[in-house]
């Protein structure tokens, strides 16, 4: 067994805490093309639906426990891959930066930065004895 789920995070069997990415990929994937095939591929006619979607039903998936997880750049460039993909195959070729202009669409370093601060400010405010203790050690 090289990996084990656990809350719908995969811990890689490695020397140090290693989590995986590819079943977050597999399932943003599945729910994008499911999303496409609805509109038919035909982007350019719904693109403000199509982005709406992604962003409010695709990305979740994509980034479901990032704010938890020790994230290196390796998988910050994976993921942030994944949603390129996506976009190149909306749009064809088109530079990185115009996605985010028209679409606002940020990187996905960002969201996942903004995640882990939303995480933080929660956890820290959090009246539970164990999470008190936790934080009196930082």
């Amino acid at each position: 067994m090289t990996s084990c789920r656990y809350l719908g995070v995969y811990l890689d069997s490695s020397i140090k805490f290693k989590c995986s990415f590819g079943k977050n990929k597999a399932r943003f994937y599945q729910a994008f093309y499911n999303i496409f095939v609805k509109i038919g591929g035909n982007a350019s006619e719904d693109e403000e639906v199509l982005f709406s979607l992604i962003k409010s039903k695709c990305l979740p998936v994509l980034l479901y426990g990032t704010e938890v997880r020790p994230m290196n750049s390796a998988d910050r460039q994976s993921l942030q891959f994944t949603m390129n993909e996506i976009l190149f195959k909306i749009f064809g070729a088109m530079l990185k930066d115009t996605y985010s202009v028209f679409w606002h669409i940020d990187l996905l370093e960002e969201m996942i930065g903004v995640r882990r601060d939303k995480f933080l400010k929660r956890y820290c405010a959090t009246d539970n004895y164990l999470c008190r203790l936790i934080n009196a050690r930082h």
